[in-house]
């Protein structure tokens, strides 16, 4: 019987689900068949139209992929090699394959083999690529396929991959899962972590051994919190990786608070010449977000540092990297400057020693298992492999063979090598449990595991838990995520050793980052602000802007307004004012008018000099109190006028005294009482002279109450309304004090001050003086009206010269008393223009009606001798003949005067 054996390939450029290729499936076998009867074996051809790939003989198979070569250009699948995130990888599962078939504990007797693929780095290729993995599970109809003797045709059927170790990048996982969970296709990641892939209900066959971007995202923002950063821009390569990344961040960000993303920019998975010139211009565009968020790959990565170097913007943006980042040094060749402060993040790791002996010791001799290895030497040692007979391109060196890795080449682990390393053991301990349960002391694979149930096996790889290749425990949660543990690196240029990668903290569900390490641009020390607004000053409220939480404008409390929280400013109770520093109210201080200042020496110069004036006169009186001037003086209203004059120049000390219950009684008492006492005495006085003379011009008899005992009633009755009236007031409004802090509360609150001072009022010291100012104007009319009177009668004149200046006197105290109501030294002013006024007005009687008689009395004694006395009829006459003369006076404009006689009135 004839055989006719095939290998079957699947197509290269089908559609991701064309299963219709299958329709043209009875020629395609016919034609491998008549090949394979005539060679035995496939073609060349055929084997050409395998996908490139590593074939590793073994009792269970298990599938790899890995980023060997870059992305190619338009058209092209693949670029150039990858060698530390396409070579190391697939080259540490080699080794985890070697490691764990020469360990009798783990598989015993079972020997694991590989179908390891490159995915170029590209999501569609590696979906194409994979479809590998699946062929042995797709059941195909052949029974109308017969070889040319018509005997059906004997296919090798390919070898049936169990589970599948990857991919790289989570775009391209997120690809793979969905072909590989319709034919119940474990599959565990070493570097995917895009938080999509924890949905176990789209990717339920997906697991992975790194954590998802949902905790490097917090532990992300955990570090640009500590970092005192609330506005940053967010980066990321177009695809499933970059963009959820992102997604997690903005997400995990809201969810913490206090943290503002100024831009979310997208890089192109195809990118135009300029393009990241445009990126950098648009960072700009927000320029306190110095902070840079960015989830891309290392070719982005690096294309973007370039740019920013370009842009002459070295040291402005302050990159935080995930983990595609990591410790890589290729994203920053050459470019480390602009890299200097880059905060990135990595899974936790360790550089396994064993890796770097196996890694270091291969060659082209005894590494033929990896297709790819010879590209690898020509790229790492720069060289070019010939085949004999060719000549070498120009500028190239030959290879020969005997280059060392780590010694002719630098060398350094690459950081996802210790993932992949433990994704390819936790299959192996899944698959060992299972035969543990399901081949109980068998040797070998039995058949309750041939075929491999992958659903099963599932179950067994979300049970695993073992020490990972590092120490640390390796374990999946019901979504197929490991836990999350990192390591912070920092990229320091100065103050170490060589410049490099150095560990700055790690986090595990908590951060711990050691900020006293931290280096900027320069080897700064301080952590560089990206802020949308720095804080504001004490005492200054945030105004935050709209829409933008991390964003404000500070607005000083101004006036007497104090800060109550960030956003709030009050206005201080009145008897307060706000600190230096507006964060708090303090008592406003309390102030009076004290005997020192100016305001008071001058209303104290002048009552002193008033009262020892006012004692003179008095003394002079009393010693010469039988003299006829002081007899002719009317002795009795003298005293009691002299002793108003003594009550006016005294209260000075009353209004300067600092205020109390006492001093505010003796102010209300005797404020006025004085005024009133002399008031009084001078209209008494007034009164009597007018009535005299107009009752002389009607009769020779006298006028009533003209005698000293009715002056004195006259006087003490107008007096004692005032004292009535006072008395009335302390029953209504007892006296006390009280502090003023609208008097002296300037704009500048530092001024602001408390006046202390009695319970009157403007108001209530006009009231006070307006009966005084009522007999005062009184009197004055009398003066007037006794103008006529001869000068050398009595004291007329005098009295009607002393009203005249009073009223002037007090007509000028009124608009400075009132004009200076507004003003902050109210108190003052007002205190010095009332007493000096009073003090003036008491000089003005006290000098103009006695001084002239006390210096007669003491420098010129013999004129204080009798006059001839007059009988009221006398004066009656004179009064008459006075009125005569005015009248002819008013008809000649020219008359002339005709002598007085002088009369001692009593």
């Amino acid at each position: 019987m004839s055989q006719c054996r095939q290998q079957q390939p699947l197509p290269q450029n089908r559609s991701v689900w064309g299963w219709s290729y299958y329709g043209c499936h009875a020629l395609w076998l016919h034609l491998l068949c008549l090949v394979g009867a005539w060679s035995g074996q496939a073609s060349p051809a055929i084997q050409a139209a395998q996908p490139h790939s590593i074939k590793i003989e073994g009792d269970i198979t298990l599938g790899g992929l890995f980023p060997v070569h870059a992305k190619g250009p338009a058209g092209v699948p693949c670029g150039e090699v990858k060698k530390e995130k396409g070579i190391h990888r697939m080259e540490a599962m080699l080794y985890a394959l070697d490691q764990i078939n020469s360990d009798p504990d783990l598989l015993p007797n079972i020997t694991l083999g590989a179908r390891i693929l490159d995915t170029c780095s590209r999501d569609t290729y590696a979906l194409e690529q994979s479809l590998t993995f699946v062929q042995a599970l797709i059941r195909k109809d052949t029974s109308d396929v017969r070889c040319s003797n018509g005997e059906p045709p004997l296919i090798r059927m390919p070898e049936r991959v169990v589970g599948v170790i990857g991919a790289s990048a989570s775009s391209v996982s997120i690809m793979v899962a969905n072909v590989l969970r319709l034919f119940a296709i474990p599959q565990i990641s070493y570097a995917s972590t895009a938080p999509e892939l924890s949905d176990n209900n789209r990717y339920d066959f997906f697991s992975r051994v790194v954590p998802p971007d949902s905790y490097q995202a917090q532990a992300m923002v955990d570090i640009v919190k500590a970092m005192g950063w609330n506005y940053v821009s967010t980066l990321a390569s177009e695809g499933n990786y970059g963009e959820s990344g992102v997604d997690a961040f903005v997400q995990v960000s809201r969810e913490a608070g206090g943290l503002c993303i100024a831009q979310s920019l997208k890089i192109p998975r195809d990118p135009k010449p300029g393009e990241f010139d445009k990126i950098i211009k648009r960072l700009m565009e927000t320029s306190n977000a110095r902070g840079i968020i960015i989830f891309a790959n290392e070719d982005d990565i690096r294309r973007v540092l370039h740019a920013a170097k370009k842009a002459n913007l070295t040291g402005h943006f302050l990159f935080v990297g995930s983990d595609s980042w990591g410790s890589k040094i290729s994203p920053i060749l050459d470019q480390e400057d602009v890299a200097e402060g880059a905060v990135t993040i990595l899974p936790k790791r360790a550089s396994i020693e064993g890796f770097d002996q196996y890694f270091t010791s291969r060659s082209l001799e005894n590494n033929r298992r990896n297709i790819w290895f010879a590209e690898f030497w020509e790229d790492d040692f720069k060289c070019k492999l010939t085949r004999p007979g060719i000549k070498l391109e120009e500028g190239k060196r030959k290879c020969t063979g005997e280059e060392q890795i780590s010694r002719d080449s630098p060398y350094e682990q690459e950081g996802k090598v210790q993932f992949v390393i433990d994704a390819v053991y936790a299959m192996a301990h899944a698959l060992h449990n299972m035969h543990l349960d399901l081949c109980p002391g068998a040797t070998g694979v039995c058949e309750r595991m041939d075929p491999v149930e992958g659903r099963l096996l599932l179950h067994y790889i979300r049970a695993v838990t073992f020490n990972g290749s590092s120490g640390t425990t390796v374990m999946f949660n019901e979504n197929g995520d490991a836990p999350g543990r990192y390591d912070i690196f920092q990229y320091q240029l100065f103050n170490t050793s060589s410049p490099g990668y150095r560990v700055i903290g790690q986090w595990t569900n908590h951060l711990h980052l050691n900020v006293e390490e931290m280096q900027w641009s320069g080897g700064e020390q301080t952590i560089p602000d990206s802020v949308c607004s720095f804080p504001c000053k004490p005492g200054e409220r945030k105004k935050m802007v709209k829409g933008v939480t991390c964003c404000w404008h500070c607005e000083l409390c101004d006036g007497y307004r104090y800060q109550v929280d960030e956003f709030n400013c009050e206005m201080c109770p009145l008897d307060m004012r706000p600190a230096g520093n507006r964060t708090a109210c303090l008592p406003t201080p309390i102030v009076k008018l004290e005997w020192h200042s100016p305001w008071a020496l001058l209303p104290m110069f002048l009552a002193i000099l008033g009262i020892l004036a006012t004692s003179l006169v008095i003394g002079t009186f009393v010693r010469f109190n039988d003299t006829p001037i002081v007899r002719a003086s009317g002795r009795e209203l003298s005293y009691v006028l002299l002793t108003g004059i003594f009550l006016i120049y005294a209260i000075t000390f009353l209004m300067i005294a600092e205020p109390g219950a006492a001093v505010c009684a003796f102010r209300r008492l005797f404020l006025g009482l004085g005024m009133c006492i002399t008031y009084a005495a001078l209209l008494t006085k007034t009164n009597r002279i007018y009535r005299i003379f107009e009752q002389g011009k009607k009769a020779v008899t006298p006028p009533r109450f003209i005698s000293p005992t009715s002056q004195l009633s006259i006087t003490f009755s107008l007096v004692s309304l005032q004292v009535l009236g006072v008395f009335i007031w302390f029953g209504v409004i007892p006296p006390h004090t009280t502090v003023d802090y609208e008097e002296q509360r300037p704009p500048n609150p530092e001024l602001a001050r408390g006046i202390l001072k009695c319970d009157m009022s403007d108001l209530s010291l006009i009231c006070c003086l307006s009966y005084s100012i009522v007999l005062m104007v009184t009197c004055t009319i009398y003066a007037v009206k006794s103008r006529g009177v001869p000068e050398t009668f009595n004291e007329a004149k005098p009295i009607g010269f002393t009203m005249y200046t009073t009223c002037i006197i007090w007509l000028a105290f009124v608009p400075i008393f009132f004009g200076t109501a507004q003003s902050t030294e109210k108190m003052y002013i007002q205190t010095t223009t009332l007493t000096v006024s009073m003090s003036l007005s008491a000089s003005v009687s006290l000098g103009l009606l006695y001084l002239p008689k006390v210096y007669v009395i003491l420098f010129h004694p013999e004129q204080n001798v009798p006059k001839r006395k007059r009988s009221f009829k006398a004066v009656a006459q004179v009064a008459t003949m006075s009125m005569r003369l005015s009248q002819k006076a008013s008809e000649k404009q020219n008359g002339e005067p005709n002598p007085e006689e002088s009369l001692d009135s009593k």
